[in-house]
């Protein structure tokens, strides 16, 4: 008979919905909805997941173990292509081969020339961060310094509030002034939005600062566009206001913040006239803004990451995050700000990744950390040990790392052995000398966090894996077992591992079980009151309990201890735009998710602005082009060929494309060719929007 199979979403997005597969008697998945009794995600889905199963049954996917037996490096569109380019091997020859190499460059060159590469292509707990982990520390293969995505803003704020967690989704009802800040909710967030549908309802105000008119900014009830990575100087701005007309909360401050005296000084410095000169927002609204922030209670940022991807990151989100803490926002249900609730799920990480075994390989000490936003430099530059074989899963790299020709570089490499573990022939893929099957998270069970609500889900395995893929616990225990590790971790169940993972001190998942997950699918966290407001009476989890506006730890890592705007090197405040006058937003698509999804067919006719780039009539008129026109845009890191869009979408001084995969891209040359290895000013991120470049009309 047909069954009913509760499971969440596990792609990088923070709603992890909860989602009900239908399988018919023949264990075939017939129709996908969500779950109706998922209090955030409340049965609906995005575009991208409604159409799961064109994914899943795709006849594009990649249903076996192949090798490479051409030069790296042609590209593969189809399965047609695959098998001109790739054989067919067994599990067991992939494992054998895998192994073999493995074994031959730890003994010749040391297990550091070994390279994990992964991010979230899937956020599932045991898929993201188990197995794999373990396998990596006992190989004593180099570490990986997931940086690509959030790291910047998420310690950025710890450095203030001590933990990444934030307003409750569902107290978002109550806000009456809510800013959306880098937050494109209708893109990628979209199980926010009936939330704050339902606040304006009851006479809230949205408001959406962004560089990119987005379908959010479209539904604000007041846009303000500002300029890339000038977002910190913004937040110091408002804050002189603040401070200047007395309208912040004293009382709070003084019981819960520290650095307060330190932080008048510093916004002193930044008056509205000169931020204004910085943001491109008019000192008049810049007032405004702040005015109707601090006297409308309760008032909620979501601010989301796009805001640290650019060399002001850390400074930015600190600044933001400093804003509700002096207003006392935090007092207020629904009030605060949101911009990642994953801090809240603290699981028994080291029972899952087991970094003690570091100590048990051949190198008897932990490994060195890579950063994966300089892959590039990675495989092209580094040395003692040069990087010899790389394991690619859950990412895209030749697509999503920046400085793409110098990645193809080093992926190019014929000393380099490369391992894709795919569900597609992605742009990465294109490199590999073996490449595996992965499932979706149809195929494997699983447990799904989130970083927009506190809710922690089961997922269950509602089909057989489809051809041969197989899950990454499954591929690095077998691995392990085939390198020789002995230990027993390597053999535990999925079971075993989800109940590890729940056997946590973290108070908050005190009581959740397995059988409880498996029985009622989600599972609020366990805060001990039906509202959960974080910071209302103080007690952030800082030495002293406070929130932090003077750190002097970040001293060390080149920051300020409280926080000043200093331009990006490549903004139009720099040098480098008299010769590069454009500021490039290299922006994810609302469609796709990352680079994942782009090659769906179903879906690509929502992205009609891909292969686009989007100018403003000021812009174009100044280079004589016209909407449709072939264009170039280039630096001196490389150039990309597009068709021009003349819109009100981006200001004077800004363009904007989407980002897909490269082999998708007109010449097949990625977005992140433009794009640099240059780091953000904290926690080492990458500065994709911190990016100059000039457009021209392509020649024939």
């Amino acid at each position: 008979m047909p069954k009913t199979v509760h499971a969440a979403c596990s792609h990088d997005c923070p709603d992890s919905c909860g989602v009900l597969i239908t399988v018919d008697e023949l264990g075939r998945a017939t129709r996908l909805r969500g779950d109706p009794a998922h209090p955030v995600t409340r049965g609906f889905l995005c575009a991208k997941v409604a159409k799961y199963l064109d994914r899943v049954y795709s006849p594009d996917r990649v249903l076996h173990p192949m090798r490479r037996v051409v030069a790296k490096g042609r590209g593969v569109r189809n399965i047609e292509d695959a098998a001109q380019i790739f054989e067919r091997i067994s599990w067991d020859e992939a494992y054998q081969e895998i192994a073999r190499r493995f074994q031959q460059v730890g003994d010749e060159f040391g297990p550091e020339a070994i390279l994990p590469y992964s991010y979230a292509g899937t956020t599932a707990v045991l898929s993201y961060a188990s197995m794999d982990r373990r396998f990596f520390h006992r190989l004593g293969a180099s570490q990986l310094d997931r940086t690509i995505c959030s790291t910047t803003g998420g310690e950025a704020l710890i450095s203030v509030l001590g933990r990444k967690i934030g307003t409750d989704t569902e107290l978002f009802p109550r806000a009456r002034y809510i800013i959306a800040w880098g937050a494109n909710i209708h893109g990628n967030n979209v199980h926010l939005w009936p939330f704050i549908e339902e606040a304006r309802r009851n006479g809230a105000k949205l408001v959406v600062i962004d560089p990119y008119k987005t379908r959010t900014a479209q539904c604000a009830d007041w846009y303000l566009p500002i300029n890339p990575g000038t977002d910190g100087a913004l937040a110091l701005g408002m804050m002189h206001v603040i401070v200047a007309e007395n309208l912040y909360d004293a009382d709070y401050v003084k019981q819960h913040v520290n650095g307060f005296d330190e932080l008048v000084k510093r916004v002193h410095n930044y008056p509205p006239h000169r931020v204004a000169e910085w943001t491109g927002i008019s000192a008049e609204n810049i007032v405004k803004l702040t005015r109707e922030y601090a006297t409308t209670t309760p008032a909620v940022i979501r601010v989301n990451y796009g805001v640290q991807r650019c060399q002001t990151g850390g400074t930015n989100i600190r600044a933001i995050s400093m804003l509700p803490c002096i207003m006392g926002a935090w007092k207020h249900a629904g009030g605060g700000l949101q911009l990642s609730c994953s801090g809240a799920f603290k699981l028994n990480d080291d029972f899952l990744e087991r970094p003690d075994l570091m100590l048990a390989s051949p190198l008897r000490r932990h490994a060195r950390v890579v950063n994966m936003s300089e892959l590039g430099q990675a495989l092209t530059r580094l040395d003692n040990p040069q990087v010899k074989a790389i394991f690619v899963y859950n990412s895209n790299p030749a697509a999503i790392a920046p400085n793409h020709n110098a990645v193809v570089r080093g992926f190019m490499r014929p000393d380099l052995f490369t391992v894709v573990h795919e569900q597609f022939f992605t742009d990465t893929t294109d490199y590999a000398d073996i490449v595996l099957p992965a499932t979706t998270f149809f195929e494997q069970k699983d447990l799904q966090k989130a970083y927009g609500h506190y809710y922690l889900q089961m997922s269950n395995q509602a089909i057989a894996p489809i051809g041969e893929s197989k899950s990454n616990v499954e591929i690095f225990s077998e691995l392990a077992q085939r390198m020789g590790f002995t230990e027993p971790c390597f053999r535990e169940s999925v079971d075993e591992m989800i109940d590890g993972a729940l056997e946590s001190a973290n108070p908050w998942l005190k009581g959740i079980t397995r059988e409880q997950l498996e029985r009622e699918g989600h599972v609020r966290l366990n805060f001990g009151s039906e509202d959960f407001v974080p910071f209302a009476d103080g007690k952030f989890p800082t030495a002293d309990g406070k929130a932090r506006i003077v750190n002097e730890d970040l001293v060390a890592f080149g920051m300020d201890a409280v926080a000043n705007f200093v331009p990006p090197v490549e903004s139009r405040h720099s040098e480098q735009a008299k010769k590069f006058p454009l500021e490039l937003l290299a922006r994810k698509a609302d469609n796709f998710l990352n680079s994942s999804f782009c090659n769906v067919s179903s879906l690509q006719p929502l992205e009609p602005k891909t292969n686009k780039l989007e100018m403003s009539g000021v812009d174009a008129e100044l280079r004589g082009i016209a909407t449709g026109d072939a264009v170039r845009v280039f630096n001196d890191r490389g150039e990309v060929r597009l068709t021009a869009m003349v819109d009100g979408a981006v200001q004077p001084g800004v363009v904007a494309t989407r980002l897909i995969w490269s082999k998708l891209m007109p010449d097949g040359i990625g977005i992140n060719a433009l794009t640099s290895e240059r780091l953000t000013d904290y926690a080492g991120g990458p500065t994709f929007y911190s990016c100059l470049v000039e457009v021209e009309k392509a020649g024939d």
